[in-house]
C-alpha cells in the first residue's frame, strides 16, 4: 500500500510526497487505521520503526480538516529536550503545504526561549510538544490552557516513567478535557507501562511491533576485555577500520568526558554529549555531528533514544548497558534507513553476565572477536550466577563454562557509579 490510500488531506500529502515518504512502515500501516477512527491507542514500537509519522499523520489530518479547532488542539509529552525538537522538526516537515503551527516546550534554555515559549502557547498553536517539568512550568504561571485539546500523545512513556516523570504526567493530565484521544507510544510493554494506560486511556486499541530485535543489517560483535585496555582498543578499532559517523556509548558522565579526552589527544574529531551540557551546546554538537563537522560522539544513554541520524557507521558499548532493552536502544543508532551499520560492545569480567542477557532477549549469539596480540590477553574467568539455565539457551552455557574452566586470575574491576 502507499499513503494515499490513506485519504490524508491533500495538502498534508503534497507534504509527505515531498518529502519522499512512499510507501507506509508496518506501524504506520496498523496505527494510522487505528487513530484514524477516533480509537484510544497503545502502540508498542521502537525508536527507528517511523513510530513518529505513525501519529502525527492522522494528527495533522484531523486539524487539517477541522475547522473549529481549539487554540491547542494536540499535546505530545517527550522525554527528553532531543525528542520534542526532533518531532517538532517533523511537524514543520510534514506541515509545510497545510499552515499547521507547533512549538517545542523544553527546559535548559535561556530567557529569551522561555519568553518565546511563553508568547506562542499564550497566542496559541496547532500542537504542544513538551517535556513534562517544563510544561508544569508554563501551567503553573497561566500561560497555557488544555482544557479543550483534542489530542494527548505520550511519546516514548517508558522512558518518561524511568525518569520519574509518572506525577509529573497525572498533574498535566489533570488538566485536559475527559473527551479526549489518547494514545501511548512505547518502546517497551512492562507491567508498569499497562497499568498507566489503564488509567489513562478508554478501551484502547493495541498495535504491538515486534521489538527487542535490532535492524539484520547490523554487525555485532564484542571484545572481552578489562577495563584499563579499552581506552587502546577503541583507538586501535578507530585508526584500522574504515568508519566516519560513529557513536560510543558510556554508562557514566565520568567515563564520558574522560573518553572525550582521550581521543581528542588522537586530533580525532570528537565531542562529548551529556547532561552538564547547556542546551544551546548540545544543539550545536548534534548539529555539526549531522552535518559532518564531528565524526564521534561520546554520550551516556541519553544519545540512545529520540536522535535520528541517519548515515552512523559504527556504534561502540564501551560499556555494556544495564538493560538489554537499552542494548537496542543504542546499536539502532545505525543501520538506519536501509543501510548497513556495525555495533561492538567491550565486555569486562563483571558485564559478561549482561552480554548473556542481551543474547537471550535477541535469541541470537553475538560474534566474539580476539583481542590484537599487542593489547594483551582479555579476562578469561566469567562467573555463572544462574545455575538453572535450561536446554534452548545450552549455546550460551557452553561458552560461558568454556571461559569457568581457564583458571586465570582476574582483578581490577569497579562499579562505575550511576549515570545521568
Amino acid at each position: 500500500m502507499d499513503f494515499s490510500e490513506f485519504n490524508f488531506d491533500d495538502r498534508l500529502l503534497e507534504g509527505l510526497m515531498s518529502m519522499g515518504f512512499k510507501i507506509p512502515t508496518p506501524i504506520q500501516q496498523q496505527a494510522i487505521p487505528v487513530i484514524a477512527e477516533k480509537h484510544d491507542l497503545i502502540a508498542c514500537a521502537q525508536t527507528g520503526t517511523g513510530k513518529t509519522a505513525s501519529y502525527l499523520l492522522p494528527l495533522m489530518d484531523a486539524i487539517c480538516k477541522n475547522d473549529d479547532r481549539p487554540s491547542i488542539s494536540a499535546l505530545i509529552l517527550a522525554p527528553t529536550r532531543e525528542l520534542a525538537l526532533q518531532i517538532d522538526q517533523q511537524i514543520q516537515g510534514l506541515a509545510y503545504f497545510t499552515g499547521i503551527t507547533s512549538i517545542a516546550v523544553y527546559g535548559g534554555g535561556d530567557g529569551v526561549g522561555y519568553e518565546q515559549q511563553r508568547r506562542s502557547l499564550k497566542e496559541g498553536v496547532d500542537i504542544v510538544i513538551a517535556t513534562p517539568g517544563r510544561l508544569i512550568a508554563h501551567m503553573s504561571s497561566s500561560t497555557v490552557r488544555l482544557e479543550k485539546i483534542d489530542f494527548l500523545i505520550l511519546d516514548e512513556a517508558d522512558r518518561m516513567l524511568d525518569m520519574g516523570f509518572k506525577d509529573d504526567i497525572l498533574r498535566i493530565v489533570r488538566q485536559l478535557p475527559e473527551q479526549r484521544q489518547t494514545l501511548l507510544f512505547s518502546a517497551t510493554m512492562p507491567q508498569k507501562i499497562r497499568l498507566f494506560a489503564k488509567a489513562l486511556l478508554k478501551n484502547p486499541q493495541q498495535v504491538n511491533i515486534a521489538i527487542s530485535q535490532p535492524a539484520e543489517k547490523i554487525k555485532q560483535q564484542y571484545y572481552r576485555t578489562f577495563d584499563e585496555q579499552k581506552v587502546t582498543l577503541l583507538k586501535h578499532i578507530l585508526s584500522t577500520d574504515s568508519f566516519y559517523s560513529i557513536i560510543i556509548f558510556c554508562s557514566t558522565k565520568e567515563n564520558v568526558k574522560l573518553l572525550e579526552k582521550e581521543l581528542f589527544k588522537n586530533d580525532l574529531k570528537v565531542r562529548s554529549f551529556h547532561s552538564d551540557l547547556q542546551q544551546d551546546e548540545r544543539e550545536q554538537i548534534l548539529l555539526d555531528f549531522k552535518n559532518r563537522k564531528l565524526n564521534i560522539l561520546v554520550g551516556t544513554d541519553v544519545l540512545s533514544r529520540g536522535i535520528d541520524i541517519e548515515g552512523i557507521d559504527l556504534v561502540v558499548n564501551y560499556d555494556v548497558p544495564g538493560d538489554p532493552e537499552d542494548y537496542i536502544h543504542r546499536i539502532g543508532r545505525t543501520a538506519r534507513a536501509e543501510r548497513t551499520g556495525t555495533a561492538i560492545t567491550f565486555v569486562n569480567n563483571r558485564d559478561f553476565r549482561k552480554l548473556l542477557s542481551i543474547e537471550k532477549m535477541m535469541d541470537r549469539t553475538i560474534e566474539e572477536v580476539q583481542l590484537p596480540e599487542f593489547i594483551g590477553e582479555g579476562p578469561q574467568i566469567i562467573p555463572i550466577q544462574n545455575k538453572k539455565r535450561k536446554k534452548k539457551r545450552s549455546n550460551f552455557k557452553k561458552r560461558n563454562d568454556k571461559f569457568r574452566n581457564k583458571r586465570t586470575a582476574v582483578g581490577g574491576d569497579n562499579e562505575d557509579s550511576k549515570a545521568s
